[in-house]
């Protein structure tokens, strides 16, 4: 299929933290599927509506109505981690505000781009207890893609989604590498040219850190990342507060200033 006008709905790993910074600018997934789909279709036009922190709910109500008046023939929304690693996780409410999403945007005739989340357990291993919410949302997320006639892009079977070099030592937010794959994965899902199922490939095995150096690395990164994460969250504050989207209209693609 050609498309010319698409959407990207999300949070901080659609907006692209960990591909860029907030000085140079963030590229990400979406935008390097967008120079990906514009590669194959030069007249393509792409708007961002992604913002970090974001939860479902928020997406819904923020992003939605702005992305249906864009007329989109293609759509992504990844969304739900950011309730998914909350205290007071409610999946079905979660998944409801996914569906709704996916719903109103296959209804408008555009096509929808959606995606499972990876082990976070095997990411971060301070979060294992969280596997369960992981495999409760796919599943909804699955049955959503089907019920409406989504295309899904399922990483939770893929190991290398697990590997830390697919992650920013935030172990939040996607590393170059992983945008890069994601990004492919999405493309292999829409099919086009030149795209493959090489996105899936295991990475060069590297040696494990002795034990004592993987424990300064935990604590690292519960002093560095986690923390201030609980933090925020005790404050009532989030990432996202005050900012807004990167790029909330249509606009050409130029590969070299995304």
């Amino acid at each position: 299929m050609s498309y010319t006008r698409y959407v990207a709905l999300g949070d901080s790993q659609t907006e692209g933290l960990g591909d860029g910074d907030d000085l140079r600018g963030l590229r990400g997934w979406a935008d390097r599927l967008a120079e990906s789909l514009a590669a194959a279709e030069p007249g393509l036009l792409y708007a961002n509506l992604a913002v970090r922190g974001r939860r479902a709910a928020e997406i819904h109500h923020r992003q939605l109505g702005p992305a249906l008046d864009l007329k989109p023939d293609l759509v992504t929304v990844m969304a739900g981690m950011n309730d998914l690693i909350r205290p007071g996780f409610d999946v079905a409410e979660t998944a409801g505000h996914m569906d709704a999403m996916i719903a109103a945007l296959t209804g408008a005739g555009a096509r929808v781009v959606t995606v499972t989340f990876p082990d976070i357990g095997k990411i971060a291993p301070p979060a294992r207890s969280l596997r369960p919410r992981v495999l409760d949302l796919n599943r909804r997320i699955r049955a959503s893609a089907e019920r409406h006639g989504a295309t899904l892009v399922d990483t939770f079977p893929h190991a290398v989604t697990t590997d830390a070099r697919m992650w920013s030592v935030d172990r939040l937010h996607l590393s170059v590498e992983g945008h890069a794959r994601l990004a492919a994965a999405a493309a292999h899902a829409l099919d086009l040219p030149g795209s493959d199922e090489s996105w899936t490939a295991a990475m060069a095995p590297v040696a494990a850190p002795p034990l004592w150096r993987s424990a300064w690395i935990e604590a690292r990164w519960l002093g560095s990342f986690a923390g201030p994460w609980i933090l925020r969250r005790v404050r009532g504050r989030s990432s996202g507060d005050g900012r807004f989207a990167k790029r909330p209209e249509l606009l050409p693609v130029v590969p070299d200033a995304l």
